[in-house]
């Protein structure tokens, strides 16, 4: 069965050997965010952290690398956990052909236990905040879900939507928040601006991990997170009314604030450090007044450890990413077998697909740049043959170093959008994108000499999965 809230998500990890508590007491700083830091450098299969002996903090309970490896992300989806991580993304592009499953709403969630309001308002109190990185500019909310409306269509369900962003905390009752101008978020935000208006919104925190999964994917603007959620859980999602906004929100969430992002209002945010790897410097951000928060006793708190490669945001946004650009491509371009955008969000791509003439790579690539989710990111394309595998890297490589021809195969196209955090930016929010076409020319393009090329044996496929079995048997 899927997982209506995080608690039972954990439960699942800890049965399978995924979950390590830490009973020692730890400080909050430097601590925790080393352990999380460190979960990422100690291989596959690390296991999600639990702490509830933090120096400083009474009754804390934290959970941190919840989504943090292949094998979480698996249980987090109802597979094996040792699934390979292509299997994920197969799946993954599976259950996405079942969008859209209604949610289900319900009562009685189990958020509205506890309630602070108005001038009462202090999340310091129900939240046990920690820095992540030394160089952050304050306490983060890094792994919460952001629900908001079309100020113009708030009736639209599908236009509703439920994404992640950095939040910063800059007071006991106030947000500062990042909304990068592709997300939705920030095209809410202008309308409502436009209108002279505050902009209504929900906060999420402790989430199922499929709602959490969902939050991170860049999907079409009227596509509703909720409606996804259902076909990846391959049941109804559960939702809940909030009582300030109205807005719908997980039912199993540990925590619920309720606000209001106030017109034109900004103050400084950051800087903080990023799933780029880098810091982001402090910039005046839109801020947040919180009106309400309800929370279950005892609230779990989920924080995310972001910095460099690989930490828990890579994989929580690696198969997420993968598949919306595959499937918004495959709708244009039927040809595309399978793409890789695993790395840093999708700022570099490698997509495998077949041809129907020649150039027709460098097409797919300059595609993959205008989706939804290439207008901010998508800034380096690999494109390779279809019988190498993107996911693959050393077939990746030979495929660059065999296929390349620079003076032809390397396009660079000057002066296009990406997010202001890419580092390599400049100015911030603008850069050159790159694509490596390391596919075999074909007609009318007759460069080169590939007219004998040395493919796998008919009896590798079936060897390769007997292999993987019999190397998982071994582990058990």
């Amino acid at each position: 069965m899927p997982y209506d809230d995080l608690r039972g998500f954990l439960g699942t990890l800890e049965k399978e050997g995924q979950l390590l508590r830490i009973s020692e007491e730890v400080l909050p700083e430097p601590d925790l965010a080393a352990a999380a830091n460190a979960t990422g450098r100690i291989g596959e299969g690390a296991p999600a952290l639990w702490f509830d002996n933090v120096k400083g903090f009474t009754d804390a309970r934290i959970a941190l690398n919840v989504h943090g490896s292949w094998a979480n992300h698996a249980l987090a989806l109802g597979l094996p956990k040792h699934t390979p991580v292509k299997e994920q993304v197969e799946e993954f592009a599976r259950r996405w052909d079942a969008f859209p499953v209604a949610p289900e709403r319900r009562e009685d969630a189990p958020w509205r236990e506890n309630t602070q309001e108005g001038e009462g308002v202090d999340l310091f109190s129900i939240l046990p905040l920690f820095r992540l990185n030394d160089g952050d500019g304050g306490f983060y909310l890094d792994k919460a879900a952001v629900v908001s409306r079309d100020p113009e269509d708030p009736e639209n369900f599908g236009k509703q939507n439920v994404g992640t962003y950095r939040l910063e905390v800059i007071g006991r009752n106030r947000l500062a928040i990042q909304p990068v101008p592709v997300h939705d978020v920030a095209i809410h935000l202008r309308k409502a601006e436009e209108k002279g208006e505050d902009l209504p919104i929900a906060i999420t925190l402790g989430n199922d991990p499929v709602m959490t999964i969902v939050a991170g994917m860049p999907m079409a603007y009227d596509q509703s997170e909720y409606e996804m959620a259902g076909a990846l859980r391959g049941a109804p999602a559960p939702i809940a009314t909030a009582p300030l906004t109205g807005f719908d929100v997980p039912w199993g969430s540990e925590v619920v604030i309720e606000g209001v992002i106030e017109s034109r209002e900004r103050q400084i945010e950051g800087p903080f450090g990023e799933f780029t790897g880098h810091y982001s410097g402090g910039r005046r951000m839109p801020v947040i007044r919180i009106d309400r928060v309800s929370y279950r006793t005892n609230p779990v708190f989920e924080s995310l450890y972001l910095g460099m490669p690989w930490t828990e945001v890579d994989y929580l946004v690696g198969p997420n990413t993968c598949v919306p650009l595959l499937k918004q491509l495959r709708a244009e371009f039927p040809e595309v077998q399978a793409v890789n955008a695993m790395y840093t969000h999708g700022l570099l791509v490698i997509i495998s697909t077949k041809k129907r003439y020649g150039g027709f790579a460098k097409a797919v690539a300059m595609r993959a740049m205008t989706t939804p989710h290439g207008l901010g990111y998508v800034s380096t394309v690999i494109v390779v043959d279809e019988d190498v595998d993107p996911f693959n890297l050393p077939q990746v490589m030979w495929a660059m170093s065999a296929k390349v021809n620079p003076s032809g195969d390397v396009v660079i196209v000057p002066n296009l959008s990406v997010l202001e955090l890419a580092p390599a930016a400049q100015p911030a929010g603008i850069t050159s994108k790159m694509i490596i076409d390391a596919t075999t020319p074909v007609s009318p393009d007759n460069r080169g000499s590939f007219a004998t090329p040395a493919k796998d044996l008919p009896e590798t496929r079936e060897w390769a999965a007997k292999l993987q079995r019999l190397m998982a048997e071994a582990r058990d």
